[in-house]
């Protein structure tokens, strides 16, 4: 097993390449850098989790690689093409539900193959699959309305299975659920990855999130954000809840939260 804290390796085959990524804004007259030199590879099929402390540009990386931002300086490459815009090759899911509140919950999930014009026999049994992975097919003609928060964010995590990106962008899905649910999001989001195996970034300020999810820890360093170092989870998959008990996973929590913490520390020297 990979001692906890151990560089992971350079993925063999990326699908998703990040070069010498630079983000600035400006702001009243002033110039300030989100992002500098940031580099990154993803292998197809990998989990990556990305934790930072706050406004070290953690999300701002997610909306350049959805295409939602322009870089600065630098490059995102997805299966060896330049990202330049947003596609449906990558699905993005935030933290607020953004479900129409107006639409059922079928209706939710099916409205990305509406748009993309699929025949109608053909995009309803694809929402119906996707309500049955994410358990809610007997909720489909519920609307948001009538849905708990865990359910809403399960909604909306079918919205982006359904139309089947090769890169699935995640900003704290979980991040405004209670600390049950977003345990039990946890454990169905692992079980669904685990049966398609798309690639995922996913942001969270839960190191323990981080852990238990990914097949490796990306550590931000404050503002401007930059690679701070790469923690290899070398955990065994499937992973069920048991895992978090175990000696190893308190080992990379401790590794990764001591990376963290510098970084925290200096984030709140800056901004008093």
């Amino acid at each position: 097993m990979t001692e906890p804290g151990a560089r992971a390796e350079p993925a063999a085959r990326p699908v998703l390449e990040v070069r010498d990524l630079g983000k600035t804004f400006s702001r009243d007259g002033k110039t300030v850098a989100a992002i500098e030199r940031f580099d990154l590879d993803v292998a197809t099929g990998e989990f990556v989790s990305i934790v930072g402390p706050s406004g070290c540009g953690k999300s701002t990386l997610l909306h350049i690689v959805g295409g939602f931002e322009t870089a600065t300086r630098g490059a995102v490459r997805l299966a060896g093409r330049n990202v330049t815009g947003p596609g449906p090759d990558r699905g993005m899911m935030f933290q607020e539900f953004s479900l129409y509140p107006w639409r059922s919950v079928f209706g939710n999930v099916v409205w990305p193959l509406e748009v993309q014009g699929m025949p109608k026999a053909e995009r309803t049994a694809l929402a119906d699959r996707y309500l049955r992975l994410v358990g809610l097919y007997g909720f489909r003609d519920h609307y948001p309305a009538e849905l708990s928060g865990g359910m809403k964010q399960r909604v909306a995590l079918a919205r982006v299975l359904v139309f089947d990106p090769r890169v699935m962008l995640m900003d704290e899905p979980f991040g405004a659920l209670d600390a049950q649910t977003r345990e039990l999001m946890q454990e169905e989001l692992q079980a669904i990855w685990q049966e398609n195996r798309r690639t995922v970034l996913f942001i969270t300020h839960d190191i323990e999130e981080a852990i238990y999810l990914g097949d490796r820890v990306v550590v931000f360093t404050a503002r401007p954000g930059r690679l701070k170092e790469e923690v290899r989870i070398d955990l065994p998959r499937p992973r069920s809840i048991e895992v978090k008990k175990t000696a190893a996973y308190l080992g990379y929590r401790n590794r990764v939260w001591d990376l963290l913490r510098e970084e925290v520390l200096k984030a709140r020297a800056e901004f008093g």
